[in-house]
């Protein structure tokens, strides 16, 4: 099979960008061709602001690119991890047009969230979740503290769920757990496009020992991985049990004046996979006290493939990954209380703890090796083929076109919308396999 990969870059590396390399590795590993598409945000540095704007509702000059890109390369299916914000919808109608089936992977609640995180002021918010225009979002300076920027991810948002690009331009969307497959049906997508594939960890890192006998956190230092329940949590404990923390982000300075005041604390900042795998073999346990309603922690997989069993939030995906008492622990999302008595608990008591290393490798074994996530992802792909051949909610550009009567006259028509800024270049195409 000829698979075309579509990817938007962010400035600072994530998870959706280890995702997209991860599968266009397994493929590749699995005698597919790929084709890659991609954009990085670094071009947008390079755009004047209301270019960047009109570029994330559509943007012509990808609807062009793509369209050549599968006349010449003729790939079987379009998977896209991210479109946000330089590729666009446009992609998914440049790949109608040429009678190619789309998937896209849903790694985030972008399509009815500003911030993607349904987090607002350190709490669960769904307050936009079935509005046709997320005004809430803009109210509340969602998207990076700015009314504007929040008004464009929210045009972007109402403009295509009122030309119907969510419900019809992609045959099948991979949810990452059966939590955010349920999320995105209560939010307006069709239930029956969207399938369930979790992520994978490859190649097998082994099982780790737990030799290092202390806890360890990885993750980005932000306010919804949950770092001051974290911090918290640590100050009440008076067993003297270690914590290592990895990562880096906007809490750094946090982190750091908790491991100055408090021995038991120490901050890694940001290493390579490599080792953060080792780092997390020899953790007796790994610490997820996410705020946020996370889609699928990669870290717990992670921790999974190297025998540590997990300590986590009892909310979203993580409470649906771990085990409670098999292969971790739960405990009261932002519950520093709780989370310092599970963590006695773990400790107290090591024959259990050893029985959850051997329980977390085989959840690793069983689910989330690449050979079964190989598997899912042909189906996936099968699936879409199939969709496309029975014409299952099929959308084109005249589809969308069809709505510019309701649309604002801006993005509707007029040449200069779409205008190609002569900075933009940032556009790679590789084939390989």
């Amino acid at each position: 099979m000829r698979v075309l990969l579509c990817h938007n870059y962010y400035q600072q590396p994530g998870g959706e960008d280890e995702c997209f390399h991860d599968e266009s590795r397994l493929l590749e590993s699995n005698g597919h061709e790929v084709v890659r598409f991609t954009l990085h945000n670094d071009a947008i540095t390079r755009m004047k602001p209301w270019t960047t704007a009109f570029r994330t509702i559509w943007s012509r000059q990808t609807y062009a690119d793509l369209r050549e890109i599968i006349r010449q390369e003729r790939p079987n299916v379009m998977h896209c991890t991210n479109t946000f914000p330089l590729i666009s919808p446009a992609a998914y109608y440049a790949a109608r047009s040429e009678g190619i089936p789309v998937v896209q992977s849903l790694h985030n609640y972008r399509l009815f969230c500003c911030n993607v995180l349904l987090l607002r002021d350190g709490h669960v918010c769904e307050d936009c979740m079935g509005k046709w225009i997320s005004w809430p979002g803009v109210l509340h300076a969602c998207y990076r503290q700015s009314r504007a920027a929040s008004a464009v991810v929210v045009a972007l948002e109402s403009i295509h769920r009122l030309a119907r690009t969510w419900t019809r331009a992609v045959d099948v969307y991979v949810a990452l757990s059966e939590f955010s497959r349920r999320k995105f049906v209560a939010g307006g997508l069709p239930e029956k496009k969207i399938i369930v594939k979790p992520n994978f960890v490859h190649p097998d890192p082994g099982p780790g020992n737990g030799s290092g006998g202390y806890a360890v956190f990885v993750g980005r230092l932000s306010p919804e991985k949950g770092i001051d329940t974290l911090i918290e949590a640590w100050d009440r404990l008076k067993d003297p049990v270690p914590l290592r923390i990895v990562g880096a982000g906007p809490l750094d300075g946090r982190v750091k004046a908790a491991a100055r005041r408090n021995p038991n604390i120490r901050w890694l900042g940001r290493r390579p996979i490599d080792e953060v795998l080792s780092i997390v073999g020899d953790a007796a346990c790994l610490l997820m006290p996410s705020i946020c309603y996370e889609h699928f922690p990669r870290t717990i997989v992670e921790a999974f493939a190297k025998g540590t069993p997990a300590i986590a939030s009892r909310m979203g995906a993580m409470a649906e990954l771990l085990k409670d008492g098999h292969t971790g622990l739960l405990f009261a999302p932002a519950d520093c209380g709780d989370l310092a008595s599970k963590v006695r608990r773990l400790y107290a008591n090591p024959p259990a703890l050893a029985t959850m290393r051997a329980n977390a490798r085989r959840e690793y074994e069983r689910k989330y090796t690449a050979e079964i996530n190989h598997r899912v992802l042909t189906a996936i792909y099968a699936r879409a083929l199939e969709f496309q051949a029975k014409g299952v909610e099929r959308a084109s550009l005249r589809g969308f076109a069809g709505e510019r009567s309701r649309l604002p006259a801006a993005v509707a028509g007029g040449s200069h919308v779409f205008q190609r800024p002569s900075a933009m270049t940032a556009i790679s195409k590789e084939t390989q396999g």
